[in-house]
């Protein structure tokens, strides 16, 4: 781990990551007008797919490792400090409605806690102790994916988690925005999406804020694929907790089998509101119980199960 408490090494340390780099053609950049300062960094965002599309066979294969351990009942824990665990958290909070995932599925850790969420908890980020302590709370099987986010890639709890998560056999995943990171090399699968020096000078909560957004949304979304969560591009694992969900819920049975009103609402209804269910009932004409045994023979994938009812 390269952390270290001397200040002069640790300014030796941060001089040579790229996502810290000063850049002197933007030292006037507070005299600007705000929509030049806008466009300037419009345009520094604008690099940031590239950034991610140069890793898109490493994201690919990672994503591909995520989803074979969950298929065995394995969770996707994120790890990280600051802006990078609370993108964590973020993506984690967004699968169950999203994907109809059990709160325990996708996790998301972050450096000092839920009240790191909103605050600085000062020292959080340097303790690789923390980390180890966070996933043993979760009591980390081989079937799981911990993922460590740091932008510089150094951070101690993110390489911490990593660290001690494949001493106990899950698979790693480093995502950092420097090359040659310590965190990328901790992992089993390093991603290093290298996006620049920021528009102001240290600010990770940029681009490297964006790129790691991205490829967090890539690792969650393309798995649920994966495992079946969807049905084509539409949502079928949606889990219909508000109006707008039940309203979302009426249009992707639509959508998924050119029903009218009346028969999508029945067949949610005899479905018990499940998405699946209703269109399985709909495409296959078969009862509710049927529906559901198909589904459960097909380990949750609709388009086998579509396939087997109507055979």
């Amino acid at each position: 781990m390269t952390s270290t408490s001397d200040p002069r090494a640790l300014r030796a340390e941060l001089d040579s990551l790229t996502t810290e780099a000063f850049r002197p053609e933007l030292a006037g950049i507070d005299r600007l007008a705000t929509l030049d300062i806008a466009r300037l960094m419009n345009g520094e965002d604008s690099c940031v797919p590239a950034a991610v599309a140069a890793r898109l066979p490493e994201i690919a294969a990672a994503i591909d490792a995520v989803a074979e351990r969950m298929a065995r009942g394995g969770r996707l824990v994120y790890a990280g400090a600051g802006t990078a665990g609370r993108l964590g958290v973020l993506d984690a909070s967004e699968c169950p409605p999203t994907f109809n995932t059990a709160p325990s599925q996708v996790v998301g850790l972050i450096a000092g806690g839920p009240e790191a969420m909103v605050t600085s908890v000062e020292g959080a980020e340097d303790s690789a102790d923390l980390a180890r302590a966070d996933l043993d709370a979760l009591a980390l099987t081989p079937a799981d994916t911990v993922v460590g986010i740091s932008a510089s890639g150094r951070t101690p709890y993110a390489i911490g988690a990593v660290e001690h998560a494949r001493a106990r056999g899950a698979l790693t995943i480093g995502l950092a925005c420097n090359p040659g990171s310590a965190l990328a090399a901790a992992a089993e699968h390093g991603l290093e999406i290298v996006v620049g020096p920021e528009l102001l000078t240290g600010s990770t909560r940029l681009k490297a804020g964006t790129a790691q957004k991205l490829v967090l949304n890539m690792l969650s979304t393309i798995t649920m694929i994966r495992l079946g969560k969807t049905y084509g591009n539409l949502m079928v694992d949606v889990r219909a907790s508000n109006d707008k969900l039940r309203a979302r819920s009426r249009r992707i049975v639509a959508l998924a089998t050119g029903a009218n009103d009346t028969d999508v609402e029945r067949a949610l209804t005899e479905a018990g509101g499940e998405v699946k269910t209703a269109i399985l009932i709909l495409l296959t004409d078969v009862d509710a119980t049927t529906a559901t045994e198909l589904l459960a023979a097909a380990n949750g994938h609709l388009r086998a199960a579509v396939t087997a009812g109507g055979s």
